[in-house]
């Protein structure tokens, strides 16, 4: 509020003075000439008040005398009792008149002398702000008991509100919220709210550390109603650095958990039965009296009862916010014993606030009577010290355990990661290792059969020159018993070369079909040692618990089912080998006898009389054929039964 509110106020007539920097009230009519403007226009205000106020006051003495004196009628006994009632009434009224124009002249000269009275008679000074400050020397008795007066942070708020803030979005969206029923306050946008603002904005860039808190704009409303922005940012600078609010208002709190914590020691020391029932109820300390604490009392009681503790905290400090909340608590402690939580919760925010400023005077004076102990505050102090420094030490090593935890966690899924990577690793190379010894094997095993096959073949290569040199020898023979004709001569020589391509063509053929043959003997007989391994197999995985064999099963089918592939393919090679004989022997016997077609089934015999061969030779030619197309049908059928056990494994 500003210098106008002074206006509204009973008293002498009084003059501000600057001199040594103090302000000096005096009865006096003359202004200095170094008082400034503001003060000027608040002493013109002053003394139009105390005019009408000692105008009030004649007329009312003038109406008592008259109606004292001045009646020439006798009264009735109800006009004599009127008469002695008003009379009374305008005796208490005078007593008033009188206490607030003493209260104004003490006030007065203890303005005007602030040092002496300050310093030399501050128990005196102490007791009449408990009495209470009257509400228009507020505006400077405040600025003098905070030390505000002559702060130099009053020159840097014009800066401060030409600036831009941080926090300015987070103070408009809480000004609708701070004293909404307040006249001053209720209108959006209005000069409380702005000024308001303008404040909570100042102080944010003041003090960047703390900012803005919420519960600090109800302390600036209440300064706004007492005095203008400069005053009240002054004192509110002073109030945060000066009375340990700063600390309550920082991101930590630490303040507040130590009021709240010293609090709670006060009300077990003092009020055991109601410390008990909290503690049974669980009912914390800052369910009830964070607020009290964090606005100083203004959103918990009306606003006299509010000015009244401000009058004593800014002359005493937070003690008083200790004893105003023990007495709050003495005062509702028979109300609170029988309520729970929840009736507990309801009767702090209304009935207990009722109760106290029904009789503000009556709660006061219970705060001014409670006493404890400063050391054991301090003490208390200490404990709350050394056990949030052990917190803030456990937190610490929380945190360092956590990230050596998370560390950990990390190195584990890395070391995880990598163990199953050599695990994969491992299998793919034992797997590897596996295909190469199968494959190694297979062709060690066919290794061996080319080996037997090309002895056979030796051997038969061996049988077919001999026959060769028989035959050379019997042609010889023939040649030197028919010399007598050059035509048979030449005959038998064009047969002897025609048979010795032909034996050459057969030797070849049945080399090749014997070669087929025993790749297909020594395939089938793998094949069969592979499903005699793989039954074996079989039968140990029925008989033992189901693991992780399957992969291998499906790799062990694989590979029988490309040894299958690989012996279909050597039976077709057979096969073409077999029919190219074939083609062979007809074509030979169209070039010898293009006429007639000979019948499959009488080739070896036509040919060994083309060759003028004898009967047991064409007989063993005949039983050679045969068996190769037997072990041919024999291959055929056992890869047919190993392609049905293939399919049952």
């Amino acid at each position: 509020m500003s210098s106008a509110m002074v206006a509204q106020h009973n008293s002498p007539p009084l003059e501000f003075n600057n001199n040594n920097n103090n302000t000096i009230l005096s009865t006096s009519g003359v202004a200095p000439s170094n008082a400034s403007p503001e003060e000027l226009a608040l002493l013109a205000k002053l003394e139009e008040a105390n005019r009408q106020i000692e105008a009030d006051a004649k007329s009312l003495n003038s109406f008592s005398n008259h109606s004292q004196s001045g009646h020439s009628r006798k009264s009735s006994d109800t006009s004599q009792i009127s008469l002695v009632s008003g009379t009374s009434s305008s005796q208490e009224r005078d007593r008033g008149v009188e206490e607030d124009e003493d209260a104004w002249n003490t006030w007065s000269n203890i303005i005007n002398d602030w040092d002496l009275y300050y310093k030399k008679k501050n128990s005196y000074l102490k007791e009449l702000v408990r009495k209470g400050i009257p509400h228009h020397f507020r505006t400077i008795v405040w600025q003098y008991l905070c030390g505000a007066m002559d702060s130099d942070v009053k020159k840097l708020y014009k800066e401060y509100i030409n600036q831009t803030s941080a926090c300015e979005k987070v103070i408009r969206r809480d000004i609708a919220r701070t004293y909404p029923e307040h006249d001053f306050f209720k209108e959006k946008d209005g000069m409380g709210q702005e000024s308001l603002f303008n404040v909570m904005k100042a102080y944010s860039l003041q003090d960047r550390e703390v900012g803005y808190c919420q519960g600090s704009g109800f302390i600036v409303g209440l300064l706004l109603m007492q005095m203008p922005e400069e005053e009240a940012f002054a004192i509110f600078v002073k109030i945060m650095q000066d009375y340990k609010m700063r600390d309550m208002f920082k991101p930590s709190m630490a303040q507040l958990g130590l009021c709240m914590y010293q609090l709670e020691n006060l009300v077990q020391e003092l009020l055991p039965e109601l410390h008990c029932h909290f503690q049974a109820q669980s009912f914390h300390t800052s369910m009830y009296a964070s607020s009290w604490f964090l606005t100083l009392f203004t959103t918990a009681l009306a606003l006299p009862t509010a000015y009244r503790i401000m009058d004593v905290f800014l002359s005493e400090g937070m003690d008083m916010i200790f004893k105003v909340a023990l007495a709050l608590l003495g005062m509702g402690k028979e109300s609170l014993l029988s309520l729970d939580m929840e009736g507990m919760l309801k009767f702090f925010q209304k009935e207990l606030p009722l109760k106290a400023d029904a009789d503000p005077d009556a709660l006061m004076q219970a705060a001014y009577k409670i006493s404890y102990n400063t050391k054991k505050m301090k003490k208390m102090e200490k404990e709350y010290t050394v056990m949030k420094t052990k917190e803030q030490e456990e937190m610490i090593e929380l945190k360092k355990l956590r990230n050596e935890n998370r560390l950990l966690r990390g190195k584990v899924e890395l070391l995880e990661a990598e163990s199953s990577e050599l695990a994969d690793r491992l299998v793919r190379g034992q797997v590897s290792r596996a295909e190469e010894e199968e494959t190694t094997y297979v062709v060690q095993r066919e290794l061996l059969a080319l080996r037997h096959t090309h002895l056979d073949t030796a051997h038969t290569l061996e049988l077919a020159q001999d026959e060769i040199r028989h035959l050379s020898s019997l042609l010889e023979a023939n040649h030197t018993s028919c010399q007598s004709s050059m035509d048979e001569a030449s005959m038998s020589r064009e047969k002897l070369s025609q048979r010795e391509d032909l034996v050459r063509c057969l030797q070849d053929e049945l080399v090749k079909v014997r070669l087929s043959a025993a790749e297909s003997d020594a395939l089938v007989r793998d094949l069969r040692t592979r499903i005699e391994d793989l039954e074996e197999e079989k039968k140990t995985l029925r008989e033992s618990t189901v693991d992780n064999s399957v992969a291998h099963l499906q790799e062990e089918l694989i590979a029988v089912k490309l040894r299958e592939a690989e012996a279909n393919l050597s039976l077709k090679d057979l096969k073409q080998s077999v029919a190219e004989l074939n083609a062979a022997w007809l074509k030979h016997l169209q070039e010898r006898k293009p006429d007639p077609a000979p019948a499959p089934d009488s080739t070896p015999k036509k040919i060994g009389n083309l060759l003028n061969w004898n009967s047991t030779e064409t007989q063993r030619l005949e039983e050679d054929l045969m068996s190769t197309r037997l072990r041919e049908m024999e291959a055929v059928t056992e890869l047919k039964q190993l392609r049905l056990k293939v399919m049952e494994l």
